[in-house]
């Protein structure tokens, strides 16, 4: 009785979901397909699920173009007026319910757990990559150097960072998808930025900035080498020694156009899918990969515009957890106020006008971040140390590339096999070989095992600016600068390191904020800038700074004495400032510069200031 009674609800359900359109299309209940299996639907299946959700009125046109379920997360409003799709409310709610669609994945996401942002989850496509030799390698490369001799915690390296920066994209191209449907951003666009973010490191070389800021132009210093040009040369011998083009077609993207679009977040504009020149600079629109309507999707990795851009975001995050800093930038709040809006014609991600202050408080943090830390006196040094070494072994360290051909440290990064065997690894390799050839380097690096380190002698400001193409010059510059009083030694030019450090906002002298655009509450389509004096008179005036420090090579205390006043006399003929210890190392001399001595009316007020501290302390204990 009871089997009876289910028999015929079944049948008038039955009934009751047959429609003429479905009848049309040959639609049977048993045909209902699994949304989980979106990829592998068929036509019919993909027509089916139209007329579930109310479209059957356009099913027709999806079955005449033929459109199977691996070709729905490319579907574009434009396609959808090709196929007669309208008005423009009904291909909003389309596209919205095949995103709904798409989001119920048929693959199988893998969950990494990580400090800084949990547990995330990564597209079988991205782990694909990751699970290269390629990839691989920068499990081996210290995020942050030389910097783990001195704090450490900062012991993290390119990997976690890769991944975070990977995931972080996701998140905010996602962010801006959801919020604005009409952007047209499909899943290839977002595969894409992901992966442009997880491999936009791949170039790095040991002790990652060292390499290509201080060993690579001592070492080659015709080659203008960046890091930047290595990861897209890495990410095609990552893509074509492991047969990665199959899969990502597999997974529904486009080639070469996507493999163009994911090359040029990294190393911005190229002429081709070979050169990586950057492209004529009166060209309309330099990029190849994406049209100018999807411009701000270069924004997300490697912001060129502005600097505010996910590798910052998850370094910040990252670096001060392992640092042990205090980070005041949180990413998750950009992300909810996030949008893109047209600015002059073009359209660029911006934020709302309130959260300017905190833009400038990220940019305060990366400052601090590189005082504190990147360029912190003694890891400077030692990188400076470790860079002589490796140059002093760069001749006789030979690495096997294709084709069983060898070559030195510096020339590895022309054979990406043979660059990909290139890591902190080296370090070692130097420290424990038996070659004879190597001794120079190995007893640079004893000492550094040692903590026997060059002297630091000081740190000044110049006036003017210094060229980097100065900067082999400065010194011989201060071995010239023999000081007025007798010294007992004379110091040669070898003797001396001078590090000239370079602190900005990240666009040398420019203010960022002034290239980042605001939305307001009332009209959040209508950009606007916003200027420094709107938003604080507590601001930096300026941008940017050159720190001058020295260092001595030669650590008794002999020498040493004389050294720093090599130093503060080169200083005092530089009109450099005066170094803050130089009253101290060298009494004798800063007298005699003129702009160095305290005016009277600064003796007095220090005078003044004494006197009123006494009087305070008096009282305190009177009472």
């Amino acid at each position: 009785m009871d089997a009876t009674r289910r028999a015929k609800r079944s049948r008038i359900m039955e009934e009751s979901e047959r429609t003429p359109e479905k009848e049309a299309l040959g639609w049977r209940p048993q045909d209902s397909p699994s949304c989980a299996e979106w990829p592998t639907w068929s036509t019919r299946e993909v027509c089916t699920f139209l007329c579930q959700q109310g479209f059957q009125d356009w099913a027709e046109s999806f079955r005449e173009n033929k459109i199977m379920g691996k070709g729905l997360p490319y579907i574009t409003d434009s396609h959808l007026k090709e196929l007669g799709v309208s008005p423009l409310g009904i291909r909003l709610n389309l596209l919205s319910c095949l995103q709904k669609l798409i989001q119920t994945s048929y693959y199988t996401m893998k969950v990494f757990n990580d400090p800084i942002h949990g547990h995330i989850e990564l597209h079988p496509l991205l782990v694909k990559i990751i699970d290269t030799p390629q990839f691989q390698r920068l499990r081996y490369i210290k995020q942050l150097g030389g910097a783990y001799f001195v704090f450490p915690g900062a012991s993290h390296n390119r990997f976690e960072h890769s991944l975070g920066v990977g995931y972080l994209a996701g998140c905010l191209v996602r962010a801006l998808h959801k919020r604005q449907p009409e952007l047209q951003i499909n899943q290839r666009d977002i595969l894409c930025v992901q992966i442009a973010g997880l491999c936009h490191d791949l170039g790095h070389g040991p002790f990652s900035h060292m390499f290509d800021g201080r060993f690579m132009p001592r070492a080659w210093p015709a080659k203008n080498w960046k890091h930047e040009t290595a990861s897209v040369q890495m990410f095609d011998h990552l893509m074509s020694s492991n047969g990665l083009n199959q899969v990502m077609e597999k997974y529904g993207l486009v080639l070469p156009e996507d493999l163009i679009f994911i090359k040029e977040q990294i190393a911005g504009p190229i002429t081709s899918e070979e050169d990586l020149k950057p492209s004529p600079k009166n060209s309309k629109w330099p990029y190849h990969g994406r049209p100018e309507e999807k411009g701000f999707l270069y924004e997300i990795v490697a912001n060129k515009r502005n600097g505010i851009d996910v590798d910052k975001w998850d370094y910040f995050a990252r670096d001060c957890h392992h640092l042990g800093i205090q980070n005041n930038f949180d990413y998750k709040r950009f992300l909810k106020f996030a949008r893109v809006c047209k600015v002059e014609n073009e359209k660029h991600i911006c934020t709302r006008d309130k959260e300017v202050g905190n833009l400038y408080d990220m940019f305060h943090t990366r400052n601090c971040l590189h005082r504190r830390a990147y360029q912190h006196k003694v890891g400077n040094l030692i990188e400076t140390m470790i860079t002589d070494a490796f140059l002093k072994a760069n001749p006789y360290i030979l690495i096997e590339g294709a084709d069983g051909k060898k070559h030195v440290i510096s020339h590895s990064v022309d054979d990406m096999e043979a660059y990909t065997k290139l890591t902190d690894n080296i370090y070692q390799q130097i420290l424990y070989s038996t070659h004879p050839e190597l001794e120079e380097a190995q007893e640079i690096l004893r000492k550094v095992e040692r903590r026997q380190l060059y002297k630091y002698l000081g740190h000044t400001r110049s006036k003017i600016k210094i060229k980097p193409e100065d900067y082999d010059k400065l010194p011989a510059g201060v071995a010239e600068s023999i000081p007025q009083t007798s010294v007992d030694v004379l110091l040669q030019a070898e003797d001396f390191i001078v590090d000239v450090i370079q602190l900005d906002y990240g666009m040398q002298e420019d203010n960022p904020i002034d290239n980042v655009r605001f939305y307001c509450k009332d009209d959040p389509t209508k950009a606007v800038k916003i200027r420094k004096d709107q938003v604080s008179g507590l601001l930096p005036e300026k941008f940017e700074e050159q720190i001058i420090r020295a260092y001595c090579k030669k650590t008794d205390a002999k020498n040493l004495e004389a050294a720093k006043r090599y130093f503060v006399q080169w200083c005092m003929n530089n009109d450099f400032t005066k170094p803050q210890d130089g009253d101290v190392v060298a009494p004798e001399l800063t007298p005699m510069k003129e702009s160095w001595k305290d005016s009277e009316e600064e003796k007095d007020q220090h005078v003044e200031n004494c006197r009123e501290t006494t009087k305070s302390r008096t009282k305190l204990f009177q009472n």
